[in-house]
């Protein structure tokens, strides 16, 4: 039978002043330990999480983590799980430091929060269930927990924060993410072992499912409020703080980003000729398929100047040419054809460019916006600009493969017969004779900004380099996922008339060769553990659904499935 507050309070007390009795009483009630989530990589948080996970920067003197630890060691909670992920050799030293044991959860960067305490499971019980980034003001931990709860906040005005409504008893009812002048979760929650074990059981039928990956495991209890009792206990604002973004710690210390160790603000404080007290409004901005970016501003008011700083992604040394890219901005910044560039770093490869407010990019549906992007790829080729770097779909394409390999044996079914059509139609290609231009070679429509001013920006010119005149359109093409109709139309918004047949059939082959191209690129990406979701089939049937209609019009002379 449940023990009412009051005297549980009072038992409390007399347990943790040494009464044997009330410690035999509160025994249900002692918690057995605490797990703490480190495994996440902490995206708000750029530009500092790029080094160094969230839980282990130094706030106020103190590392969070270790704050946290000590705390729980403070209400006598020594048992203490850290899982980690990102970064996890930063954390090893916690072991021998103040004796938690490490779990390593090696999909963090596939899988929310649920698949650690899925790994973790077997140590559910009377537990602490805390995020290694959280502050504590003051303790919250205790060594004796009358039942589940979850922290919460009440937050005046409009929040974005999981917005909770209880019923009579203080159990929380409704979780809704966004509302007003509510009580959010924020912090913590504690588990006791009936609801750890109803916890695990649900968790258990949806963690493998694809469509949870994503999932936070407060989303899952929210689905599961009949069968999940949690309270929520109140707490005081100021108490926790999360620290979302670079901007709020800095609010509560402004101190931490003169202290940080961060390169990425030693590159843009030394470009931009500003301190970082200068700095703010960090963000992080739609990420590309092979780089980190995030939004700062420099200054204030009517000097304030808003920029985007591009972080190279892990492995992309292996196949991008960070010289060729600068010598590729520098000449587009002159042509006017990319207005965004700063500057970049030709050794590692990390980009300022100015931000583009409230831009939209060219829509591939729109034959407006498909006209307007042909002739600004045309206007590239033709204007006798060179820089040393080549790039071709074929040749590239086979150093991708050579990286692919590295790996392994290529046992994709059917690769080697697509292959080897990809021979034969680059060898007519190639027999063309077309010369090669200064191209974009990544032309796709989320690379061509439109700005407020109607301006036409076109950025990312990592794989830019002398090529074939046909790859922009190619990329074009098949990253707007166009279908026949649609390519060909963008084909003849390029030459500004119908293309002739002979156009038509080497451009269509480059569209086959960037597919291959791109295909492999995928292949390789995916082996090193960074795969590019639904875009490697989509690159694949570019090459395979248009090879033989490519084939044919260049060995059968055939002009039928042109016409």
């Amino acid at each position: 039978m449940a023990i009412a507050q009051d005297e549980f309070e009072r038992l409390r007390q007399r347990a943790l002043a040494g009464d044997a009795a009330a410690q035999a009483t509160l025994a249900p009630y002692q918690v057995d330990n605490a797990i703490i989530m480190a495994a996440g990589l902490s995206s708000r948080f750029v530009p500092i999480s790029y080094k160094t996970p969230k839980g282990l920067i130094t706030v106020r003197g103190e590392v969070l983590i270790e704050r946290q630890i000590r705390q729980l060691r403070e209400a006598g909670i020594t048992d203490i799980t850290v899982v980690v992920g990102y970064r996890k050799e930063r954390f090893a030293y916690l072991a021998d430091a103040f004796g938690v044991d490490l779990v390593v959860n090696d999909r963090y960067a596939e899988r929310n929060n649920n698949y650690t305490l899925w790994l973790v499971r077997d140590r559910l019980a009377n537990t602490f269930v805390c995020s290694s980034d959280d502050y504590f003001e003051r303790n919250p931990f205790e060594r004796y927990v009358r039942g589940a709860y979850y922290a919460a906040e009440y937050v005046a005005g409009p929040t974005d924060e999981w917005c909770l409504r209880t019923d009579g008893d203080g159990r929380i009812v409704d979780v809704e993410v966004g509302g007003a002048d509510a009580w959010v979760m924020l912090g913590h929650a504690y588990f006791d072992r009936p609801f750890s074990r109803r916890f695990v059981r649900l968790l258990g039928a949806e963690v493998e499912d694809p469509t949870t990956a994503d999932r936070l495991w407060e989303a899952i209890y929210a689905d599961h409020l009949d069968e999940l009792a949690l309270i929520m206990r109140r707490y005081d604002e100021g108490v926790i703080r999360e620290f979302d973004s670079l901007d709020e710690l800095v609010a509560y210390d402004p101190a931490f980003i003169e202290s940080v160790d961060c390169a990425v603000l030693d590159n843009i404080t030394t470009t931009l000729r500003c301190s970082r007290r200068d700095l703010g409004d960090f963000r992080p901005v739609g990420q590309g398929l092979t780089n980190l970016s995030f939004h700062f501003s420099v200054g204030e008011g009517e000097r304030r100047w808003e920029y985007v700083y591009r972080h190279p992604g892990v492995g992309t040394d292996k196949f991008i040419n960070r010289r060729a890219e600068t010598d590729a901005e520098a000449v587009a910044a002159r042509m006017g054809i990319d207005g965004t560039f700063v500057h970049e770093d030709p050794t590692s490869g990390w980009k300022i460019s100015h931000f583009v407010r409230n831009a939209r990019t060219i829509d591939p549906t729109d034959p407006a916006d498909v006209r307007r992007a042909m002739e600004c790829a045309r206007r590239l080729h033709e204007s006798g600009a060179r820089i040393p770097a080549t790039f071709d779909f074929f040749a590239d394409g086979v150093g991708y493969e050579t990286l692919l390999e590295e790996h392994g044996d290529i046992t994709v079914p059917g690769y080697r017969e697509l292959r080897d059509k990809v021979v034969r139609v680059n060898g007519h290609a190639q027999a063309d004779d077309y010369e090669a231009v200064f191209s974009h070679n990544d032309y796709l429509p989320l690379n061509l900004l439109v700005g407020e001013d109607d301006e036409l920006f076109v950025i990312d010119w990592e794989f830019a380099g002398m090529g074939d005149p046909g790859n922009d359109t190619a990329t074009f093409i098949i990253c707007s996922d166009a279908d026949r109709a649609r390519g060909d139309a963008a084909i003849d918004a390029y030459f500004g008339r119908p293309a002739t047949f002979e156009e038509r059939r080497h451009f269509w082959a480059r569209v086959v060769l960037g597919g291959w191209c791109w295909y492999v690129w995928a292949l390789e990406k995916e082996a090193e553990g960074a795969g590019v979701g639904s875009w490697l089939d989509i690159y694949r049937s570019y090459c395979a659904d248009y090879i033989d209609m490519v084939l044919a019009w260049y060995e059968d002379g055939t002009k039928g499935a042109h016409s």
